[in-house]
Formats: structure tokens, sequence, C-alpha cells
């Protein structure tokens, strides 16, 4: 079925100050996330946030981000770590009971990464935030050296969105949303935590992955329709446009790249479309094939499971009257799928360890969002929600 894209961008509204969320670069009218419609109603259990929580504290009370005291016990393993993008902190989240601590980062963080010493690389408004995650404790924020305006909260802010890390650790990757233009991808040595290089990319870009050899990071560009291609040896940046329903409608459309997941069997980006069609980009050629799709929903977060199914999250109709809800698509690598119906919008996912758990976050970046997961067992399909931080966006299983 071929969606509509939206007539005209969002109304501007006024900007304010950190504390609330308000779309910085709707100000601006450039720049559009996904275009407007009807959001989806959250259950009446767990009403949607309206403004930025306070900023929360680490768990044993301190309100220094660099020098909190330590908690009773280090972090257990299978944690979950959510960014709370309503807020200037991660949550840490006992899978069973909900959230066990936060600590502060800085202004609305949005994608994190975690490398194999326990660090969590946190892209934020104002910088990339370091985190020890056994400690529950700031290391440090390494400001960008691209300029982004006014520190802001919400859908449009400027700063880091999608980060990743090279395989060794070496390089965080993150690309950064400049209001009004182009994004950029910065390169940050995670030894010296600093920035050391930047690389022009398309208009936000949601998601940074890097190929299983390192040799290539790939930015999903939102606004532009494409995905930037940067080879790590040479910073030469190259797009591939990914616009299975054209680019009609501009920065009004809905029908834009969200996140992509890099397929190790091939290398193969793998970014879904409305739950009606898998763009498969081969990013060497920059050949794209279609594969169906089943949800009929408006998609955005991915992950991969440990045994290679596509998780995608499904957020709502674009149109009510002919699209269908808020689901979980876990996709096996021959093609089939499983839909999971989820009450209310839902942003991006990850599995335990063993691949028999979901954990879908109710972050959302429109409105409709929740401050919650929803937990999902992939074998019966039962769920449940759990409270969860403030707007959980990203998250990740220690």
């Amino acid at each position: 079925m071929r969606k509509r894209p939206a007539p005209s961008e969002p109304r501007p509204r006024p900007r304010v100050l950190r504390t609330l969320i308000v779309p910085v670069a709707a100000m601006a009218g450039l720049v559009t996330a996904c275009a407007p419609g009807p959001a989806a109603s959250p259950s009446a259990a767990s009403p949607p946030s309206t403004a930025a929580a306070p900023s929360s504290t680490s768990p044993a009370g301190a309100t220094s981000p660099t020098a909190p005291a330590t908690p009773a016990a280090p972090t257990p393993t299978g944690t979950l770590l959510v960014t709370d993008f309503g807020a200037d902190t991660v949550t840490f989240v006992d899978p069973q009971r909900g959230a066990i601590g936060s600590v502060k980062v800085g202004t609305a963080p949005y994608g994190l990464a975690v490398d194999g010493a326990g660090r969590a690389w946190v892209a934020t408004a104002e910088g990339v935030a370091v985190v020890d995650t056994a400690s529950r404790t700031r290391l440090d924020l390494i400001p960008y050296r691209t300029a982004t305006g006014r520190v802001t909260t919400g859908e449009y802010r400027g700063g880091g969105m999608g980060i990743a890390l090279s395989p060794d650790g070496g390089r965080a990757y993150v690309g950064v949303n400049v209001p009004g233009g182009d994004g950029v991808l910065e390169v940050v040595d995670t030894a010296a935590r600093k920035v050391t290089d930047t690389v022009p990319v398309g208009r936000r870009p949601f998601d940074v992955d890097v190929s299983p050899d390192g040799a290539t990071v790939y930015a999903t560009d939102h606004d532009s329709f494409d995905v930037t291609v940067v080879p790590t040896a040479t910073l030469v940046p190259r797009r591939i446009e990914v616009a299975p329903y054209g680019t009609e409608g501009g920065l009004g459309s809905w029908l834009k790249p969200h996140y992509t997941v890099v397929r190790p069997s091939d290398g193969r980006l793998l970014l879904p479309f409305e739950g009606e069609r898998l763009a498969v980009v081969d990013p060497a050629t920059g050949r794209t094939t279609i594969e169906p799709m089943t949800a009929n929903t408006h998609q955005h977060g991915v992950a991969l499971a440990p045994d290679g199914r596509l998780l995608v999250v499904g957020t709502g109709p674009i149109d009510p009257a002919t699209d269908a809800g808020p689901s979980l698509t876990v996709r096996n690598p021959d093609g089939t799928e499983r839909l999971y119906p989820l009450d209310g919008p839902h942003e991006t996912a990850a599995t335990s360890p063993d691949g028999r758990t979901a954990y879908v976050t109710g972050g959302f970046t429109r409105d409709g969002y929740w401050n919650g997961l929803t937990v999902i067992d992939l074998a019966s399909g039962d769920t449940h929600r759990l409270p969860a931080g403030t707007r959980p966006l990203s998250i990740t299983v220690l």
C-alpha cells in the first residue's frame, strides 16, 4: 500500500529553555522528523510525559555527574541501560524490577554504545558522555567540535543522535544534528577522549553503524533520505539514497529512513519502511533491493537478536483508517515474520543475551511517549510494562 506523504511540515513552536521538550529546529522551519500525524495513545496506566523531568541523581544520591558516590554493589550483568531523552540522565534498569538508579550525562541523551571495558558512550545534546557502567559514574563529557546552537531538548534538538564504536573500541562515531542544515559525523578517540575528525553527512543522522571489520561507518540520515558511507581509512563520505517510496513531500514526508542494522552474513544494510518494505542496501555498489514486510505500520527502531532475527519497532499508523497499530516485528532470516502487538508508540529495542526476551522502549521521538519499557516473551507472546527512566529512547543490555 502506498503511504501518503504529509502535506506540510509541523507548525513551529516557540523555543524555550532546556528543561522543556521543544523542537529547536522547528523554529527554523527546515527540519522535520516523521511528518505530523495522529499520535497513538499510551495506556491509561502509563500516561505520556509532557515535559522533561528534573535531573536525576546517581543511585547513592550524589548531585555531581562527575564524582557521584559509588553504589553499594557493582551493576549486575544483564542490567538494561536506557537513555532518558526527556531528562539529562541514563537509567539502569533491573529487567524484573525496573529502574535501580540514574546517572547525569548531559541534556537529552539519544544513542548509546558500550565498549568491552563496560564504558557507555552516550550521545547527548551537549557532548559525548562517558559512563562507567559498573560503578554507575560519569567519567567525562566530550564536547562536540561542531556548533549546534543553543542546548535544548526534544525531537529537533541539536547535538548527538546515533553513535557506534569501532570493533576494537578505539573510536566512537557520533552523528551530530545541526538544526537547519546537514549533519556531521564526529570521530572520537576513546583513549584521548577528544574529537579528532569531522565528516559531513546528511540531515539528522538518526543512527550510526559500523561494519563488522571496522572499515566502514554508516550514518542513516533521516531528513535527506539517504545513508552516508564513510570509509574509516579515508573519511571521504559517499551518499546512497534509500527511498523506496521516493522523496515526494521532502521534509514533510513520513517515508524516510530511521534506523539501520548491518547484516552480519553479508554486510548488507537493512532499513525497514512502514511495515511494508525492507530496503536491503549493498553499501559497496549502492544498489537497493526491496523485500516485503507485513506489519503495515510506521516503523522506527531495529535490532538483531543473537540468532540473526531482525526486530523492528512499529510506532503506529500514519492513516488510522488503513494502517495497523504499534507492534514489534520479529523477522526470521528466511523472511517469515511474527508480529507482537504493542500498547502505544515505542522507539527502539534490544533482546536478552539468550534471545528469548525483547525489551522495547516507550520513549518515542514524537508525541505519545511514556516512561517505561514493554517486555515481551518472544516464545509465548506475553507482554508487560516496566517503569524505566524518563522518555527512555535507546537501550542496551549490559
